[in-house]
Formats: C-alpha cells, sequence, structure tokens
C-alpha cells in the first residue's frame, strides 16, 4: 500500500466526510512545487486556492511567523500589538482613502462581519450574484448564489435576492433605497473565473450611490496582488464602502479583514462584534511579511506576466474556448464539459489545479513562480487538455 492510500485510508477513519476523500496527501514544498507522501512532484497552479501567493516555505514568511512566535504570540483583543497597527495602517495605506480595519481569521467570517456591519445601517435587504461564493456560515451562505449549497440549511438569512452576472438591468431593477447592501465579487473565482464588466462595475456604483446602498466588495480572491494590483476593485476605478480579505493576505497563515470606508468605519461600536483569534500578533506578521514581498519583488507585474503566460499557453490550444480573468486569476474555459477530466489527468502528470465548473479550470498560482515552474506546468496542463478533450 503506498504512502497516500495510507494516509487517505486514516482521513475517512478520523476526519469528517464533508470534503470527501482527498486525492492528495503532500507532504512538503519549495516555491511552487509540492511533494506528496510517495514522493511525487508536483507543480502548484491551485496555492491552496489562491492563497499562497509567495508559494511554499518562504523564507521571509517563516522567519517573520518565528520571530513574532518567540517574542508575542497570541494577546486577544484586550491588548494592541505593533503588527495588528502596522497591518491595518499598510492596508488602508494601500487603498489611498479613509477608513478603519477590523480583522478576523478567513474570507467567511470577513463576509460575515460586513453583514453585520449592513445590518448597522438601518435595513436589512441584501443582493448578491448567482453563482456567487462567500462562505459557509450561515450568514455567508445565505449571500452565496448556489442554490445547492442552501438546500440542506434552509431556512437562510432572510431578505435576500440574486441578481445575474453582468446584467445591468437586473441589478437595476433589484437594488432599491430599501436595499442594505450589495456583495459583489470583481472576479467569481467559484462561479467560473467570471469577470465582472466594467459596464457592470460602474452601474454597481452609480446605483449603490443613488439608491444609498452600502457597495461591499469580496477581494478574498482577487485581492493581495493577485490581479496586477493591490486590489482588483483598482483595476476599474470604482470605490467600494467595504473592501473583504482573506487568502493571499497572509500568505498560508489565516486572516481576513474587513475594511470600511469613510463613514461607514465607525459603524462597529464597543461591543458589536469581535474575534478572539482575529488579528493576532502571528498572523499579522504573516501579512507584513507578505506585504514586504510584494513591494520588493514586485509581485503585482509578476501577476500580470503570469498571466499574459497562461494566456499564451493555453488559449490557442483546440479544446479551449477561452481564457479568461486578470492578472494571476485566469479561467480556462473549455469546448466541452470536461474540466473534472483535465483537472484529474494533469494531476496524473503532475499539475495541480481545480475545476469550478464542468467547462472550467482555475488556474491561481503562487506569484513567485519562477519562468520555468510555469512553464513546466502549462506544459502539463495543456498536454492534460488535449488528451481530455
Amino acid at each position: 500500500m503506498s504512502n497516500v492510500t495510507s494516509a487517505q485510508d486514516r482521513w475517512n477513519t478520523s476526519l469528517m466526510p464533508n470534503y470527501g476523500t482527498p486525492n492528495l496527501v503532500l507532504d512538503c514544498g519549495v516555491g511552487s512545487t509540492v511533494w506528496d507522501v510517495d514522493g511525487k512532484e508536483y507543480v502548484d497552479l491551485l496555492a491552496g486556492i489562491a492563497v499562497n501567493i509567495a508559494g511554499h516555505a518562504h523564507p521571509k514568511i517563516t522567519e517573520a511567523v518565528t520571530q513574532q512566535m518567540q517574542k508575542l504570540g497570541h494577546t486577544s483583543n484586550f491588548a494592541a500589538h505593533e503588527q495588528g497597527i502596522r497591518l491595518a495602517e499598510r492596508l488602508l495605506e494601500a487603498t489611498g482613502r479613509t477608513g478603519k480595519v477590523f480583522f478576523c481569521n478567513s474570507g467567511t467570517e470577513a463576509n460575515e462581519s460586513a453583514i453585520k456591519l449592513s445590518r448597522l445601517t438601518g435595513r436589512t435587504g441584501l443582493v448578491a450574484l448567482h453563482g456567487s461564493f462567500h462562505g459557509r456560515s450561515m450568514g455567508a451562505i445565505s449571500l452565496t448564489g448556489q442554490p445547492k449549497k442552501h438546500d440542506p440549511f434552509r431556512p437562510l438569512l432572510p431578505d435576500v435576492q440574486f441578481v445575474e452576472p453582468n446584467d445591468v438591468k437586473d441589478l437595476q431593477q433589484t437594488i432599491t433605497d430599501t436595499t442594505s447592501a450589495f456583495w459583489l465579487e470583481p472576479i467569481s473565482g467559484e462561479g467560473g473565473v467570471l469577470p465582472a464588466t466594467q459596464e457592470y462595475l460602474n452601474a454597481a456604483q452609480r446605483i449603490c450611490d443613488d439608491t444609498g446602498t452600502l457597495f461591499v466588495v469580496d477581494e478574498v480572491q482577487t485581492g493581495i496582488a493577485r490581479t496586477g494590483s493591490m486590489f482588483a476593485y483598482q483595476n476599474s476605478g470604482i470605490s467600494p464602502d467595504v473592501l473583504l480579505l482573506a487568502k493571499g493576505l497572509g500568505g498560508g497563515i489565516p486572516i481576513g479583514a474587513m475594511v470600511a470606508f469613510d463613514e461607514y468605519a465607525d459603524l462597529l461600536q464597543p461591543g458589536l462584534h469581535g474575534s478572539t483569534f482575529g488579528g493576532n500578533a502571528v498572523a499579522c506578521a504573516a501579512a507584513n511579511a507578505v506585504l514586504d514581498l510584494i513591494e520588493s519583488e514586485d509581485l503585482m507585474s509578476r501577476a500580470k506576466h503570469i498571466g499574459a503566460e497562461i494566456e499564451r499557453a493555453l488559449a490557442p490550444l483546440d479544446g479551449v474556448e477561452q481564457v479568461r480573468g486578470q492578472g494571476a486569476m485566469q479561467g480556462v474555459v473549455l469546448k466541452q464539459d470536461v474540466a473534472a477530466r483535465v483537472e484529474t489527468r494533469g494531476r496524473e502528470l503532475g499539475v495541480i489545479t481545480n475545476a469550478p465548473l464542468p467547462n472550467v479550470l482555475r488556474l491561481v498560482p503562487p506569484l513567485v513562480i519562477t519562468d520555468i515552474e510555469l512553464a513546466k506546468g502549462l506544459d502539463l496542463l495543456a498536454r492534460a487538455i488535449t488528451e481530455s478533450s
């Protein structure tokens, strides 16, 4: 029996079956290359689903976390610390706007925090997109536009409506002066790496402004240099009222953030919300190290280069309809519903990606991936597409 099979058997015996049996049992990684417990090598084009933007075992993040843990680990929010204050200041500086930050532990928690914030506007109606994904807590799943994720847990949060992506007319008819907040992912990852059009983003901004609706931009996947700018909304010129972050912010260490701007920055008064582990010194140290790397290694430019290489390598293939996205967040739209087969064949060949839709592959590699690693991974993926089409 292989080490992978043995570990899968142990998983099935000891862990709840909500994820199914993992296809991979990884042992270690360096940069954008990982090895499983049998020693098989893979090029990682998934990065823990857009999390490991600095790859695996980056020495700067390892050093930052180690030094902070040796100095000060957990304090709860009864005490402030320099890492958290500095991180909040840097995130606000990156937006170029006036606001305040709430730290939590994940994208789900960031979305949940924003739901509570929206209630403090005095309205209750929420609008989100069909196909969207905002988390799995009872509030966040209520905003997730995927009915199969709703059905086992009904009744959900009331007064939530869904609109079609990139349909301005649907948006105009749905958002009114009784709507509390509109939720938008600039690129819907679970929805097939589907970008919002510039026309739609402009319309969303205008409609929210006209109706006094809170404009919430969920950048859990797209934020932190992933799309070639620090935040994807900056590519389009819109100005959200609330920005949600997680995933890449910690470079592999759990952290999330809600950034509220202008008059919404002070809505969460003392006692209204909190998180025991949110914004702990170790997670903030990791996030500060990530921001250092983005600057020192120009990872925003790197993200643009990665996106161009993905399109160059995969768009011409016979089995590919189009490659869409921004920067290092790309969706490979296939001509047939064979994405799951491509994902499996790619894994057999030694490349990791995933299929959020039957005809779409999602590629969100580490931003530190080398040209050699990227070329190797794309060559293997091209072979998997060709063999599966």
